[in-house]
């Protein structure tokens, strides 16, 4: 996709990248969300070893369970969070449900994957409904008892908060969660963290409170500041602000030891015409201001010489997210693994790794014989969650009939297999798939290929 050009004449992209690279020769670690709404992302393993070798991110967060991503991070020393469903949480408060859950996804692949925290659900509170708040904290207490009877304690278990949980933010001070969420689900939740040694995952976006008048506030640029009447401490940027706020709102409830991890934060690069905020320079001096306060360990003004586990959002540009232009654009790199403006992560400059290698001939992904129903389900509701389009296999779809499991699973699967690369580990789906050389298209359904 073209870029803008559009760069404020304040912070030239030359500068952009001289001061990233001198920043990020000091990087031990980094986190990102690894999002994957897109169609032409590159194959999991390919993004794995390209982390691994090329990068010095080293952790990784993800919003699902999806086996061919926590597979192809096995043996990279890279630590791995996977997000549980929300439409899982209910089933979760059952403790054999648990066990069962933990045992199909993430006991098949660990150790060798580094899974460092499952949390349960994304912004329950913030989306709701009503029945995923209720059973949050009941649904993540039972998989941590279902992880330590299964002999894997050490993986943690927390949720990711938007910081719509805030009453107020301003001043950070005065920072208290919403009556209601406060001391009926956020103490409790407070307390199993504690309990269990976990953190408090929030998302702070100074982007989504973006005024064109403070904009060098949100950017980490040099300003005036904002100060709390109250504590008498000057903010010079307002992710400070959001990070007391919260931090503040847990110690009301007598929380204030429990860490906070920065489980989302970032900046679009492109956007549409009423989006003028979203611009390379704008994301490459937010991310910079970011990675800056993390190697500095500086903290915030209640939380001094603080370090901030911190995951970057997002990895890719995802082409088929929802939304404005701008949603599709909060990549660090582009899919073919360019970036997409130089913050010096990349390990000896810019290197593309080599393309997938399509199989030869026609080749199509199709179920193996014996394979349940309810694997084959799981399988079509994983790859129709992630953007594909499955209205093939929906009623007056062309793939519709016959209108049993295994054929719109077959549709699906191959699907997936055709738009992720056609590399063999694009059709796997936890051993349920194999590739066959015969083309299972039945009259007006025609398989890509």
């Amino acid at each position: 996709m073209e870029l803008s050009k559009r760069q404020s004449p304040f912070f030239p992209l030359f500068l952009v990248s001289a001061f990233f690279l001198q920043l990020f020769s000091a990087v031990n670690s980094i986190g990102v969300n690894y999002g994957t709404l897109g169609n032409d992302l590159p194959p999991p393993a390919q993004v794995a070893q390209f982390l691994k070798d090329k990068t010095s991110i080293d952790r990784v967060k993800i919003f699902d369970v999806n086996p061919d991503i926590i597979r192809a991070f096995a043996n990279t020393g890279i630590l791995l969070t996977v997000t549980v469903p929300n439409g899982e949480i209910p089933n979760l408060t059952n403790y054999q449900n648990a066990l069962a859950w933990v045992n199909s996804n993430i006991k098949p692949f660990y150790p060798a994957t580094k899974i460092h925290y499952i949390l349960v659900g994304n912004e329950i509170l913030h989306w709701g409904p009503q029945n995923l708040i209720d059973n949050l904290v009941s649904a993540m207490t039972t998989l941590q008892k279902a992880l330590v009877a299964s002999g894997m304690g050490n993986i943690k278990v927390s949720t990711a908060h938007s910081l719509g949980i805030l009453e107020r933010a301003e001043p950070p001070s005065l920072g208290k969660f919403r009556p209601g969420w406060d001391v009926g689900v956020l103490a409790p939740m407070l307390k199993f963290l504690r309990e269990t040694k976990a953190a408090f995952w929030v998302n702070p976006y100074p982007y989504f409170g973006f005024d064109p008048r403070k904009l060098d506030f949100n950017l980490f640029k040099p300003n005036p500041g904002y100060k709390d009447v109250y504590t008498r401490r000057t903010y010079g940027n307002r992710f400070d602000v959001l990070l007391d706020a919260t931090f503040m709102g847990m110690k009301r409830l007598g929380y204030g030891d429990v860490e906070i991890v920065i489980g989302e934060t970032g900046w679009p690069s492109l956007g549409e015409s009423f989006e003028p905020q979203c611009t390379v320079a704008n994301a490459a001096s937010y991310n910079g201001g970011l990675v800056s306060k993390y190697i500095t360990g500086k903290g915030t003004p209640l939380m001094p010489h603080k370090k901030f586990e911190t995951y970057i959002f997002s990895l890719f540009n995802e082409n088929v997210k929802p939304g404005s232009l701008a949603e599709r654009n909060w990549g660090l790199f582009r899919p073919d693994f360019s970036p997409v403006y130089d913050i010096g992560i990349l390990r000896g400059g810019p290197v593309k790794p080599g393309p997938s290698v399509p199989a030869q001939g026609k080749k199509w992904c199709v179920p193996k014989a014996g394979v349940s129903d309810g694997q084959l389900q799981a399988n079509i509701d994983y790859v129709c969650s992630q953007g594909l389009d499955c209205r093939a296999i929906q009623a007056g779809g062309a793939c519709f009939n016959p209108n049993n499991v295994r054929s719109h699973a077959a549709y699906v699967m191959n699907s997936w297999y055709q738009t992720k690369g056609r590399s063999d580990f694009n059709c796997d789906f936890s051993h349920t798939a194999q590739i066959t050389s015969t083309d299972p298209s039945t009259g007006s359904c025609r398989f890509l290929s």
